[in-house]
């Protein structure tokens, strides 16, 4: 039976959550609806932690009995050894570890299952958000937000499930046992004391959160840091700017550096006032029970028994208190993780939006844009009412100087962003009325700025389908022309390719990005200035294999250098996000317009670096 991931935690951007609602997020995880292994160890986890308690609190009332069965009652009496007394304390003393053990293996499942159902969707939703929040996104601060978050998750579970709650219920059930053995007094000193040390805990760590979030900030902006310069490597090596890069890292090192030191310094004042007022409580109990033996109203055995039971609360309440810090610590990392998951899904498919339809009759793969206006800001439009059709089967090429929106169109067509204006049809549907997976299924693109993932050359081709046999890989790396390449590397299709792609030269990863697509096998090639970073040879050895690839199927190309649409059905010309012309390469020439112009002028260049 399949389960979802999980409800959707919801918070405001930039809105403070309190740690209750931080946890009543949290909560539904722990009893997934439908997850009936769940349901069991939870309860039989709660169970085993209730019986812990029983045998925890039960075993200074043997132990007591003990001594006074131990205790001579007059000068010479005989004492026989309370041999059941004794076994029964040894029995609750490993009954109350061994409950406590099991309590922990039982709820592992449980707590392990909710760290990895939070951080998938969390992963999910990283994916679902529109392209505008990854262009504004610092890749080293959001992966450590997320490591902080899962890790939060976790610790707050483990603490509250095995620490806090047993601890309440420990204490619970020790000031009833003191009420009813001994009176009222006993009973109200001791959770006097114990609230008063819980008070002055929550008022003293709420005040340290705020040191914590600051650590958190500091921490996140050197990790942000010192990716960024990292994956630019290169760049900081051209300006022999290795000094700046280190002089930044180290700032913001040195800002975490005095959070930290602030933090500890309130930690030990934290931890000194928690030992005084345990030992207070201890010496104003203490002090009533010894005044009850020498009045002859309580025996050694209960004075035994109330020391035993304020030490045996000292220990869960003095770790109370680390835990609550850890906890509080953890909702703080959590806030960040909450945050990404309430960030707005800017481009969200329909509730029940159907699969991209293939025509019943005739190929497929029409594409047609009708009067399509779009803006990545409200006050600067890129495109101001862009329309042209391409036929399945047909080629497109769009040109134009830079900043025209010809990369734009590639991205409406993803449905990276969502038209302001008009709207896109494949197949005579509205990619806004079909589910995106549908659709980017549909197209395929090879980049001007490859990239491929730190594995091996092998799996970066069969990412265009995953799961594709040996024999489909080598076949599109055949029809892309880089078979012959691979084969010649010592470790063939197993050579990774390093990070980004960077061990390969541009036209050996345009290659492999050709055969990816080519695997993928869509209905609709975009080419988006695939070749504009290449030298004229590679580019036209290139240009054979993208022939190859987009042969049957509609191709659309975005291209800087005209000599590589030449071939193109139809031609549009985009100046200033409008189409200015369009039309064959012939006719667009002998109309003697911009594009004719834009011919001239690449050609002229051509002759100078020719003659250079």
């Amino acid at each position: 039976m399949r389960h979802s991931i999980g409800p959707q935690l919801q918070v405001m951007p930039g809105q403070q959550r309190s740690g209750l609602a931080t946890i009543r997020s949290l909560l539904p995880y722990l009893w997934p609806k439908g997850d009936m292994g769940a349901h069991v160890r939870v309860g039989i986890a709660a169970l085993f932690l209730v019986c812990a308690k029983l045998a925890v609190v039960l075993v200074p009332v043997v132990y007591s009995r003990a001594v006074d069965a131990l205790a001579p009652a007059g000068q010479g009496a005989v004492v026989a050894v309370p041999l059941a007394l004794i076994l029964g304390y040894g029995l609750l003393r490993v009954a109350s570890s061994g409950f406590g053990e099991m309590r922990d293996a039982v709820f592992a499942a449980v707590q392990q299952r909710t760290v990895r159902r939070v951080a998938l969707q969390t992963f999910q939703h990283m994916h679902r958000l529109s392209l505008r929040f990854h262009l504004d996104r610092q890749t080293g601060g959001l992966s450590r937000s997320i490591e902080r978050g899962t890790t939060g998750i976790e610790n707050v579970l483990r603490l509250a499930v095995f620490n806090i709650i047993p601890t309440l219920l420990e204490v619970a059930m020790v000031t009833a046992i003191l009420w009813n053995m001994f009176d009222w007094r006993f009973a109200m000193v001791t959770l006097l004391a114990v609230t008063l040390y819980l008070s002055f805990t929550l008022l003293f760590t709420n005040w340290r959160v705020r040191i914590r979030r600051t650590m958190n900030e500091t921490d996140s902006e050197a990790q942000s840091r010192a990716v960024d310069s990292l994956l630019n490597y290169e760049t900081v090596k051209y300006f022999g700017n290795e000094a700046h890069e280190a002089r930044r890292f180290d700032e913001s090192w040195a800002r975490y550096e005095r959070a930290a030191v602030k933090s500890q310094v309130t930690l030990n004042m934290l931890n000194l006032g928690q030992a005084a007022i345990i030992a207070l409580g201890l010496a104003v109990v203490m002090l009533m029970a010894a005044q009850g033996v020498q009045a002859g109203t309580m025996t050694v055995g209960k004075f035994v028994l109330v020391n035993t039971y304020l030490m045996q609360l000292y220990q869960p309440l003095n770790m109370l208190g680390f835990v609550y810090r850890e906890i509080k610590q953890g909702l703080t990392d959590m806030e960040q993780m909450f945050r990404l998951l309430s960030v707005h899904q800017e481009v969200a498919d329909k509730p029940g939006a159907p699969a991209l339809a293939v025509p019943a009759t005739g190929p497929a793969g029409e594409v047609v844009f009708e009067d399509v206006r779009f803006g990545y800001q409200a006050e600067r439009g890129i495109l101001k009412g862009v329309s042209f059709r391409v036929p399945a089967g047909g080629s497109l090429a769009i040109v134009g100087p830079t900043g025209a929106g010809k990369s734009t169109i590639n991205r409406l067509l993803f449905r990276f962003y969502d038209v302001t204006g008009g709207r896109i049809l494949i197949d005579g549907q509205d990619i806004r009325a079909i589910s995106q997976d549908s659709l980017r299924a549909a197209i395929g693109v090879v980049p001007q700025d490859t990239v491929l993932f730190n594995d091996t050359i092998r799996y970066n081709i069969a990412y265009g389908r995953p799961g594709a046999t040996q024999e489909q890989i080598e076949h599109a790396a055949r029809l892309a022309q880089v078979h012959d390449f691979v084969l010649r590397l010592p470790e063939g299709y197993d050579t990774r390719v390093g990070e980004r792609g960077l061990k390969l030269s541009g036209g050996e990863k345009q290659r492999v990005a050709i055969a990816r697509t080519i695997l993928k096998d869509p209905r609709i090639l975009v080419l988006d200035e695939a070749t504009s970073a290449l030298d004229t040879r590679t580019e036209q050895e290139i240009q054979s294999a993208l022939r190859a690839v987009a042969r049957h199927r509609t191709s659309i190309t975005i291209a800087h250098r005209l000599s590589t649409v030449v071939e193109a059905d139809q031609i549009i010309v985009l100046d200033h996000g409008l189409v200015v012309e369009r039309g064959t390469h012939a006719a667009l020439l002998a109309q003697g317009g911009v594009y004719a112009r834009m011919w001239a002028m690449q050609a002229e260049q051509q002759e100078e670096a020719a003659a250079a």
